[in-house]
């Protein structure tokens, strides 16, 4: 739960359409019933993503300060590996380990699994809309429940964008960081956290799952994302870009994530 004390709102700066923005303009109406989905296809995709994600994050908290103090409540936020996994994002605070689901490339059983957790607000990565067939009724429910869809980039920065997030504090490179470089042991005693509650890097059942997503990725693949994140970052900062579409469109990109790139361009 180190999250809970490690992020604030005022580390990041937003921008939409080039004009200084805020949170709530990026998030508009965020509630306490919200519930954050990332989707992703690539090799720590998610990490593309860690701003817009870590602004939910403090929404998640701030709509309801109870959740920072007297609750013992991670965030709302799911991750979607289509296909396989692509490395654990659990260092974010996706947990328990159920916030993390591997599901099929059968985009019908993916968004069954956004539609089954209630999500409201969704990321999915920058690729190709496709048109498909859905379950009966599925997308209706999609439609009527999420109400903001955002598409990222595993990169960190997509083409045309309309909103930038920045950090401000260098904390906002801890999550990344760890996610890249996971720690299978901590040293803190059980009685101290963020939040004087037990952190979930002392639980075994945390350094197991960090364990068994190990494989997900190779050494290579790691050190690529690693080096593509540096690569980003001005005096220990980075600024992400992305851009905000309807539900529909979302749902397009969505049934090509997972896909070859270029079997999901002919398609």
């Amino acid at each position: 739960m180190h999250v809970v004390t490690l992020l604030k709102a005022d580390m990041f700066d937003v921008e939409i359409d080039g004009k200084p923005a805020s949170i709530a303009q990026a998030l508009p109406d965020w509630n306490q019933h919200d519930r954050f989905g990332l989707v992703i296809d690539d090799a720590l995709g998610g990490i593309g993503a860690t701003h817009l994600l870590q602004i939910a994050i403090t929404s998640f908290y701030d709509v309801k300060p109870s959740r920072r103090g007297e609750l013992t409540v991670y965030p709302e936020i799911y991750a979607f590996h289509i296909g396989k996994g692509y490395g654990a994002h659990a260092p974010y605070d996706f947990w328990p380990a159920r916030r993390e689901i591997i599901t099929s490339r059968d985009h019908r059983e993916v968004l069954d699994a956004i539609n089954d957790r209630g999500i409201t607000r969704l990321a999915v990565p920058d690729r190709a809309p496709r048109e498909v067939v859905h379950r009966p009724k599925e997308v209706d429910a999609a439609l009527d429940r999420i109400a903001s869809a955002f598409v990222y980039d595993p990169s960190g920065r997509v083409s045309n964008p309309d909103l930038v997030i920045s950090g401000k504090d260098r904390r906002t490179e801890y999550n990344p960081n760890s996610a890249l470089r996971p720690r299978y042991t901590d040293s803190r005693p059980a009685s101290v956290s963020t939040a004087a509650k037990p952190v979930k890097e002392l639980d075994t059942s945390y350094q197991e799952w960090l364990r068994k997503r190990e494989h997900d990725l190779t050494g290579e693949e790691r050190d690529f994302v690693e080096r593509r994140r540096q690569e980003l970052r001005r005096d220990g900062l980075v600024t992400e870009t992305y851009r905000r579409v309807g539900v529909r469109e979302a749902l397009m990109r969505l049934a090509s994530a997972g896909l070859d790139r270029d079997r999901a361009a002919a398609v």
